[in-house]
């Protein structure tokens, strides 16, 4: 692991699920045996991952987090696999269900033509369960405690979206997204064209920028 710098101080890695971004600099820096004495203790990551979700997370070593605020702004791509017919408070299987709907069989057309109809920008409140902060405060942190806040609605770019495949009530879809795209209020959206509701039930991000998931360093 110590070896495995990209480029200027960037390292490539593949975080796997049930762990936040946060713990991906903990891991990291016990497997490189960094101390807060070292020459690149300084450690940082561009785009958050939710520990439900897998995938690619950029960490800037040193000289390398003063990049991180340009990596943060890049285009992304997800895939994510959309259960129809349940709907969560959080977008993904973690949440309460406050709604189910019957779903009925969709033929790839109907979904590719469904898929199609997204591209574009799109005008979307992000979830409460979301690392967006309001008076400093990430506003899944106000969800967990119950209360209410206004959500500032966030413009969300759908660049690309392509059908992987579909079997029952799951569809897996790629998402190619502007930066600050929550694929959770995309999956919602999905469902709602096809005239039920849906919640994720698993995320992976697989690019940021030309940075690829191929070329990333599992945990």
């Amino acid at each position: 692991m110590v070896n495995l710098f990209y480029q200027d101080n960037i390292i490539l890695i593949d975080k796997p699920k049930g762990i936040s971004s946060f713990d991906v600099i903990r891991i990291l820096r016990r497997k490189m045996n960094l101390t807060s004495k070292s020459k690149e203790w300084k450690m940082g990551h561009a785009g958050t991952l939710d520990p439900l979700a897998s995938g690619l997370i950029l960490v800037g070593v040193a000289d390398g987090t003063k990049k991180l605020s340009e990596l943060i702004g890049l285009p992304k791509e997800y895939e994510a696999t959309i259960r129809l017919g349940v709907k969560t408070e959080s977008g993904d299987l973690d949440g309460k269900v406050i709604e189910e709907m019957p779903v009925e069989v969709f033929c790839r057309e109907k979904l590719e033509k469904t898929l199609h109809s997204m591209l574009g920008e799109h005008h979307i409140k992000p979830p409460m369960y979301s690392a967006i902060k309001k008076d400093g405060k990430p506003l899944y942190e106000y969800a967990r405690e119950g209360k209410t806040v206004e959500v500032p609605v966030k413009v969300m770019i759908v660049n690309s979206a392509e059908l992987i495949s579909f079997e029952g009530n799951e569809v897996k879809v790629k998402f190619g997204v502007s930066s600050g795209t929550y694929i959770r209020s995309l999956g919602e959206l999905f469902a709602e064209k096809l005239g039920t509701v849906g919640t994720l039930s698993d995320l992976r991000r697989t690019r940021i920028g030309e940075y690829k998931i191929e070329n990333a360093e599992k945990l």
